[in-house]
């Protein structure tokens, strides 16, 4: 069996819990122009852009490689999570399992925390655990609060 594994951390943000999850859920296609550095396309494939259960592909820059990934991803709107379950892209060629949870927490009435979670499990034990990846996606939070906090 493969290892496998769960990363957990928190981002601090400025701006309502509510504006931060609705620039993930809601918002993806301002993405390239706001942390082009990081996100260059993103396609809905299958779906509405903000609906539970759609499908949609990533062009991104990981570790001064362009990569994609395509997810499905899950809306809980009561509790401001969304969930992106790989499906496909260079992540998945070294994972059989690549979940990240953004869970949007209010702290005050213009701040919240980020609960970023990743859950992972490598098709086997030759691959490097994706630690990377969740720096990759915490430094995008932390990357696209600024415009969100403006909107």
């Amino acid at each position: 069996m493969a290892t496998s594994g769960t990363y957990v951390t928190e981002v601090p943000l400025k701006g309502s819990a509510e504006k931060h999850y609705k620039s993930w859920k809601s918002e993806n296609h301002v993405f390239p122009d706001t942390i082009g550095q990081h996100i260059h396309n993103v396609v809905v494939h299958e779906g509405e852009h903000d609906a539970h259960g759609s499908i949609r592909s990533w062009d991104y820059t990981y570790d001064g490689k362009k990569e994609t990934f395509k997810e499905r991803r899950e809306i809980d709107d009561e509790n401001k999570t969304l969930t992106k379950r790989g499906l496909e892209g260079h992540a998945m060629e070294q994972l059989k399992v690549f979940d990240v949870i953004y869970q949007f927490i209010p702290t005050s009435e213009d701040s919240c925390v980020c609960k970023l979670t990743m859950l992972w499990e490598k098709r086997n034990d030759d691959f490097p655990e994706p630690s990377g990846y969740m720096k990759f996606v915490k430094q995008m939070v932390v990357d696209i609060e600024g415009h969100v906090a403006k909107a």
